[in-house]
């Protein structure tokens, strides 16, 4: 990218800029865990180098007349010693003129956290991975001079907005189902704009084993389960009020996309407590319903609908701080029908000249209710859950659930303050 180059935010971005807030930065985190202790002055290096590659996240960015821009700014990035909350503030006035993503380090871990404007888990991922080689590059010369990460894509190719590409005009709206209001987690939030953050490791292979079991693939399992740890947690005059998984999708792996730019939407799965479940019968009707929306002609359709209300004329001429608000609100309410959210980044596949040098990989979204990632790497499974809520029973009622199951886990969590 050219010192002179800025492109608009992409439609997703749109809402990122609105709605973020103390509590919910809309911004997430990747890390990845090595086998060593990590070297602050190489990962500086490393990430700068990384950064000649991705010239799409060194920018800032700017609100016009009519929409937010990204413009290329000569800032720096700055490695420091983990000293934040996972998935901090990144942007907002106190952000002007900085970029808009951050690295740290602790101990043998590197953390890469972005505002969500810049892009999505997907991206975040591959940025992520890029340091890591450049890093490997740097702290083992000559060793791993063979081995690229692993995209081919071209610029243009990774700062492309695939909404816009891949959008299709057909002149019909997608009928859009009236979400309605979702049960919400009893109970106040933390203080003071707080998230508590919770990481659970587990061996992959008995996950996936189980949620076989249960008839279900292993993201309509998490979900099944969730549900299930949140009903126990329901009062009794609630539960007829629908439990709402959010859940978004990689667009990636449904069109030929290898933009670095957020390209994802959102899918939900309801359920009515109205009467006893099983979780192998909850499992399979959460399993039937995700499927359901996500055949190539909802996935669309969805995308073309989004796309085509930001190309009508009175829209693109109303001013920003018009938008702004009104997007804002749009999110709110469509955040009154979701209780929760679950992010499954897949299975995270590494070049075999780099599996030596990594443990595992983990992953947080920012989020006021809950929001669950989920991220994989050999037989590493690992949840990032992100919480804004006083109440953690549920929470508690779901990660033991895996461990009277015979599975092994890990539980790390973070302190609030009072």
């Amino acid at each position: 990218m050219s010192s002179n180059t800025w492109y608009r935010v992409d439609n997703v971005a749109k809402v990122f800029l609105a709605s973020y807030n103390k509590r919910d930065t809309r911004s997430f985190r990747v890390s990845v865990t090595l086998n060593e202790e990590i070297e602050p002055g190489l990962l500086d290096i490393a990430v700068k180098q990384a950064l000649t590659l991705r010239p799409q996240y060194q920018v800032v960015i700017h609100k016009g007349l009519f929409w937010h821009y990204m413009d290329h700014t000569d800032e720096e990035p700055v490695v420091t010693e983990e000293d934040d909350r996972p998935c901090p503030t990144l942007y907002g006035p106190s952000m002007n003129g900085r970029l808009h993503f951050k690295v740290s380090y602790r101990y043998n871990r590197i953390n890469l956290e972005m505002f969500h404007a810049l892009t999505d888990g997907n991206g975040g991922v591959e940025f992520l991975n890029l340091i890591l080689l450049k890093y490997l590059n740097l702290a083992y010369p000559g060793k791993l001079n063979e081995v690229s990460f692993p995209s081919e894509a071209t610029e243009n190719d990774l700062s492309e907005d695939s909404f816009k590409q891949f959008y299709e005009k057909d002149g019909k709206f997608l009928k859009a189902s009236r979400m309605k209001k979702a049960y919400n987690v009893r109970g106040l939030k933390l203080p003071n704009d707080q998230l508590q953050f919770f990481e659970v490791h587990m061996s992959a292979s008995p996950l996936l084993k189980l949620a076989k079991e249960n008839g279900a693939t292993l993201t309509s399992y998490l979900c099944a389960r969730l549900m299930l740890a949140i009903r126990k947690d329901m009062p009794l005059l609630q539960r007829l009020r629908p439990v709402t998984i959010s859940m978004p999708v990689n667009l990636r792996n449904f069109y030929d996309s290898q933009t670095s730019r957020n390209f994802f939407n959102s899918v939900y799965v309801s359920h009515v407590f109205s009467k006893d479940i099983s979780a192998k019968e909850l499992s399979e009707e959460c399993d039937l319903k995700l499927k359901a929306e996500l055949t190539p002609e909802k996935i669309k359709k969805r995308m073309n609908n989004y796309e085509k209300i930001e190309r009508l004329l009175f829209v693109r001429m109303v001013p920003l701080f018009i938008k702004n608000p009104v997007v804002a609100l749009s999110s709110m309410i469509e955040s009154r029908g979701v209780t929760a959210v679950i992010s499954n980044l897949g299975r995270l596949k590494l070049p075999e000249e780099l599996k030596p040098y990594v443990e595992s990989y983990a992953a947080y979204c920012s989020h006021s209710k809950v929001f669950i990632t989920c991220v994989s790497y050999e037989d590493e499974f690992v949840m990032g859950i992100a919480s804004g809520y006083r109440n953690t029973a549920f929470l508690r009622d779901f990660i033991s659930g895996f461990a009277k199951d015979g599975i092994d886990i890990k539980l790390y969590a973070t302190d609030v303050a009072e």
